[in-house]
């Protein structure tokens, strides 16, 4: 079916397709499907359900999944345990040169092992600064210096580029200074504009201008700026991300059914005021009544841009391609440097952040 990608992104809900999901992921309004852990049994059977969403469309879905590494790897067996950033923070503080590079291979193994198996981006990293208030941040963040941050994630993303994906930095404009997790309440940050320029938006611009694929917005409030949380703001998504940092790649939305969305209103009006504040796609996840409800009523505005930035995001190689580099000597050397700095199995194996953050 030949199918331009709509403003959308759902999710399924288990291994395969079912008759109802492939009618959903027909509808023109979708132009994406996010993956979670519920949706892996092993690689064959990924590869299998990439292969059949890819199938159904032309130019086909793209297919996400939250993959950073640490607390947030949702593919396990099979694939490359992926070290949480702030070892690679530590790296920086002994070696920076050396971080440097432990950085790009991170990004190189995360990348090539998911296009191996079909998907189109992860989204990752995580921009947010390690101010030690936030919990559901935490080790996900490289560090509390912007230009660690900024250095660090630069380098992943060059490696993801290497593995053939595009970088998806979040959570725009920093999450780590709040207290409150947004999959359950409306954080606030009470700082000035200038206070978050000073510090947490320095990785966001110095990666827009390195090409930075993707952005997602916090579900935070900081009522300093607007009134707004960012991802409902046209103030932080039009006039800072898009006007003051030049980012003109795909904004997606954090996922519309954690709390820190509930204040705009039904599904239909968080996506509503996501896409009017200048969203490119929407994330409708756990919640398929919802979705369909959703499809059935929204009416996004006008998008110009919306097909050229999500091609950007997607795969350019095919996943057998990507097969054929992941049974390479040189590939195994580069996982052989990702598992030193591997933690634990058994912390790996912990309490896993909400599944689409």
């Amino acid at each position: 079916m030949n199918l331009p990608r709509g403003p959308v992104m759902v999710d399924i809900a288990g291994f395969a397709l079912t008759e109802q999901e492939r009618a959903r992921l027909t509808h023109p309004l979708v132009g994406g499907v996010i993956l979670f852990r519920r949706n892996f049994q092993d690689i064959e059977q990924l590869r299998a359900l990439t292969a059949e969403i890819r199938a159904l469309r032309s130019p086909h879905l793209l297919i996400a999944v939250d993959h950073e590494g640490g607390r947030v790897q949702r593919f396990l067996d099979g694939f490359t345990r992926l070290p949480p950033m702030n070892v690679l923070g530590e790296a920086w503080d002994a070696d920076r040169d050396q971080a440097l590079k432990l950085a790009e291979t991170v990004g190189y193994v995360l990348a090539a092992e998911l296009s191996a198996c079909g998907i189109d981006l992860s989204f990752t990293p995580v921009l947010d600064l390690n101010w030690e208030r936030c919990a559901v941040i935490g080790n996900r963040s490289f560090h509390r210096d912007p230009e660690a941050v900024a250095a660090l994630a630069e380098a992943l993303q060059q490696g993801l580029g290497r593995g053939g994906m595009m970088s998806c930095g979040k959570h725009y404009p920093g999450h780590g200074y709040v207290t409150g997790d947004s999959h359950h309440l409306m954080p606030q940050d009470d700082r000035s504009l200038a206070e978050i320029e000073r510090d947490d938006l320095i990785p966001f611009a110095r990666l827009a201008d390195a090409g930075m694929g993707a952005v997602m917005p916090a579900h935070v409030l900081y009522p300093a700026v607007d009134s707004q949380p960012a991802g409902f703001s046209r103030v932080w998504l039009q006039d800072i991300l898009r006007g003051k940092l030049g980012f003109d790649g795909v904004i997606f939305s954090d996922a519309l059914d954690m709390a820190g969305a509930a204040g705009a209103g039904s599904y239909v009006q968080r996506a509503d005021a996501a896409l009017d504040a200048g969203c490119d796609m929407v994330l409708v996840c756990n919640q398929p009544e919802e979705a369909d409800r959703m499809l059935a009523q929204l009416a996004p505005p006008p998008q110009p841009k919306l097909a050229a930035r999500l091609e950007r995001m997607a795969a350019k190689s095919s996943a057998q391609s990507w097969r054929q580099v992941i049974a390479s000597a040189d590939f195994a050397a580069a996982q052989a440097v990702v598992r030193q700095l591997t933690m634990p199995q058994d912390a790996l194996a912990g309490p896993q952040v909400g599944e689409a953050h």
